[in-house]
């Protein structure tokens, strides 16, 4: 049993955690991506290559309307990227399907996308757009020189199609922590978000989401660097919080890799740890079980420290 099943254990009595329905199935188009964030946990980068090739996407096509799923989320990488991205938006759209991406915001300043916002715009596709801080040094420590810049003339873009300005397009931001600390409360740091993006450089959003770094990938060879592995994870394992479980991700979608695998979450995707089925790839995902047994590791407990952590955010008060 990992330190995550004991602390559920301790808390719960439960020694494994299930699925409990399936809201949303995000698909990782491939990790290629136009920044090299520190903190990503997929290991984003110009100089990566894996993509999902048209026969994994038309398999997910033929499968999703045989799901309860409603919501499909589109991530990388800069999902953007990808070849087929719009034609497979246009694909979901058609199964009436709510479709969301996750993008670095700065994809959007590429000459060769400025037809993309538009398009989204059309198909009411939303939004979610890392923006780690609002101050500029921090957002650049993070995920590069002129990161923020870039940043933001993306998002007075967006502001002008209508994106975090009308409720139908909306436009939600990413905070991530610089270091091994927890996220601060959500609602606090959107009220601190909105005052300064909006006073200083004329830009709104929808909502803040706060995620805590997972103790995987970059990150976590940055705490090794560092010295701080182990003071973080003891972080993680004292701020336990037991109200954050029925909500994790993990028990309400399913993530599809870029060759067609099946995983519980996308930090499970980016650790290998396939979900706990005979066949665990994409041709078998309407098959798959909601109540399915969830493959965990010490990782989880980033999602259970504190208010909790998703892809949409805090979990608990």
């Amino acid at each position: 049993m990992n330190d995550f099943l004991r602390h559920v254990a301790c808390q719960t009595g439960a020694t494994q955690l299930h699925g409990q329905d399936l809201e949303t199935i995000q698909i990782n188009l491939g990790p290629r991506c136009t920044l090299e964030c520190r903190h990503c946990h997929i290991g984003a980068s110009p100089r990566r290559d894996e993509i999902m090739t048209q026969d994994v996407i038309e398999s997910l096509l033929r499968q999703l309307p045989d799901t309860a799923c409603r919501a499909v989320e589109l991530t990388g990488g800069a999902p953007e990227l990808h070849p087929s991205f719009q034609p497979l938006v246009e694909n979901l759209t058609a199964l009436s399907l709510r479709v969301g991406v996750r993008t670095n915001l700065t994809i959007h300043q590429e000459p060769e996308m400025a037809g993309l916002a538009p398009f989204l715009r059309d198909r009411r596709v939303a939004l979610t757009g890392s923006l780690p801080c609002y101050l500029e040094a921090n957002v650049d420590r993070q995920r590069g020189a002129g990161t923020f810049v870039r940043s933001i003339a993306a998002l007075r873009r967006l502001n002008e199609l209508g994106y975090g300005i009308t409720p139908e397009l909306p436009l939600d931001l990413v905070y991530n922590p610089d270091g091994a600390s927890l996220p601060p409360d959500q609602t606090r740091l959107e009220e601190s978000y909105r005052q300064r993006l909006r006073a200083e450089h004329g830009v709104e959003f929808s909502r803040l989401l706060t995620i805590t770094n997972m103790p995987i990938g970059r990150f976590r060879a940055d705490l090794r660097r560092q010295g701080t592995e182990e003071g973080y994870f003891a972080l993680l394992k004292a701020s336990f919080n037991p109200r954050t479980l029925d909500r994790l991700m993990c028990r309400h979608q399913i993530s599809v890799r870029w060759d067609g695998r099946l995983f519980d979450c996308d930090f499970n995707l980016a650790l290998n740890l396939p979900v706990t089925t005979d066949h665990p790839d994409v041709s078998a995902l309407a098959a798959t079980s909601v109540t399915r047994r969830i493959a965990t590791g010490a990782h989880c407990l980033g999602c259970t420290a504190g208010a909790g952590s998703s892809c949409a955010g805090a979990l608990a008060a």
